[in-house]
């Protein structure tokens, strides 16, 4: 572990090469008047919007929306079918099927769905607005990092894995409430300047009282709009294997606030791209395109608020690795793997763009232990 000790708070980094904005912006995060006890760098943080990607805090009475982020519950969905083995004639029957039945990118579907899949309404300003919007965004994936994979386990059996969120609600969300949190910020003559883009709600406030059930919600959508993407998918592989069962299924979140008690206090915990990884806490890190994904058990370690990380994490931006990243070489490293890799500007999803998943698995040992290995067979990305 790298640790920092300038600051108000130590900085404890499970990545050790972190970058220089991630680090900055970790520093600014523990200087903060309300932070608690420590800034957590998970192994795959890169810099974010005012907060690492891969970061967790706590703070006392306070919570931040952009410590949150933008898609509020994005997380990862994983299945293990009874299938043992897959041929690739069936593969890609399944792979077409799901195409069929998830819009990817900004794509919605065309008719309302099931009203299962929609958590009740709430009375909060960015819900009213955007309410009837999400009977068409659930069930869809999204873009960007967002993804569908078929991958075989090192047990021999089959499993598919979705990583989606709150498509635009969750966007939504975020910018109203950091914007009524700069404004109030401003008015309190707050220490927290505009420009590090870590404007707060005192958990007493009325706006701190909305923000959180529009946070909830938007968490609750997240978990159903994957189920939903996993019951489609699941009526892809019974077409075309009419015995398949699913036996196991993993649904988490990696982007919200939560009350957690933590070092004998009652602290506000925030997950920017990192997962709970409670001591028996089922996880699931995926890594990217072409690369492992890992089922884990959280192992409860405190040094990290009892958190591991999302992912892989990226290790250059979009534009960057469109810039720099060889097509033919990126698209050698996939071999068989039914990939999504078309053209130069795919290269900012390609392997190549992100950590390597082995040195990441490394680094945080001492947070979670490895229960299942997956490899990819098949990818569709937003």
């Amino acid at each position: 572990m790298k640790y920092i000790d300038t600051e108000k708070v130590i900085i404890k980094s499970w990545c050790n090469n972190p970058e220089e904005g991630a680090i900055q912006q970790a520093k600014n995060l523990a200087n903060l008047p309300f932070i608690f006890k420590q800034v957590c760098l998970m192994p795959d943080t890169h810099e974010g919007y005012g907060m690492p990607i891969g970061g967790v805090i706590a703070t006392d009475n306070v919570i931040i929306p952009n410590a949150v982020g933008v898609d509020i519950g994005c997380g990862m969905l994983a299945v293990k079918t009874s299938l043992q083995g897959i041929d690739m004639d069936t593969l890609k029957k399944v792979m077409g099927q799901v195409r069929q039945n998830i819009p990817v990118g900004f794509d919605h579907h065309k008719g309302k769905q099931d009203t299962a899949f929609i958590p009740e309404a709430i009375d909060c300003k960015v819900n009213l607005e955007e309410y009837e919007k999400a009977f068409y965004q659930v069930g869809t994936l999204g873009g960007g990092n967002h993804f569908i994979e078929i991958q075989k386990s090192d047990d021999g059996f089959i499993w598919y894995m979705i990583h989606s969120g709150s498509r635009n609600v969750g966007l939504k969300v975020a910018g109203y409430y950091n914007k009524i949190a700069q404004q109030l910020n401003q008015r309190w003559f707050s220490k927290v300047e505009k420009p590090l883009e870590l404007a707060f709600f005192p958990l007493e406030t009325n706006e701190a009282a909305e923000y959180r059930r529009e946070m909830e919600w938007c968490l609750a959508f997240s978990f159903l709009n994957r189920q939903l993407m996993s019951e489609r998918i699941k009526e892809a592989f019974t077409n075309i294997s009419p015995d398949i069962s699913f036996e196991y299924e993993v649904n988490i979140h990696h982007n919200y606030a939560r009350m957690e008690h933590h070092f004998g206090r009652d602290v506000m915990v925030h997950r920017k791209g990192a997962t709970s990884a409670r001591i028996g806490e089922i996880g699931i890190i995926p890594g990217s395109q072409g690369t492992p994904s890992y089922i884990v058990e959280g192992l409860g370690n405190d040094d990290s608020f009892q958190s591991s990380s999302h992912g892989a994490g990226r290790a250059m931006g979009r534009k960057q690795a469109t810039r720099e990243l060889n097509m033919e070489n990126e698209v050698k490293k996939l071999g068989d793997i039914l990939h999504s890799i078309r053209n130069i500007s795919d290269l900012d999803e390609a392997p190549g763009a992100y950590k390597d998943i082995d040195v990441v698995m490394e680094e945080q040992k001492d947070l979670v232990k490895i229960k299942t290995k997956l490899v990819p067979l098949a990818v569709i990305k937003g």
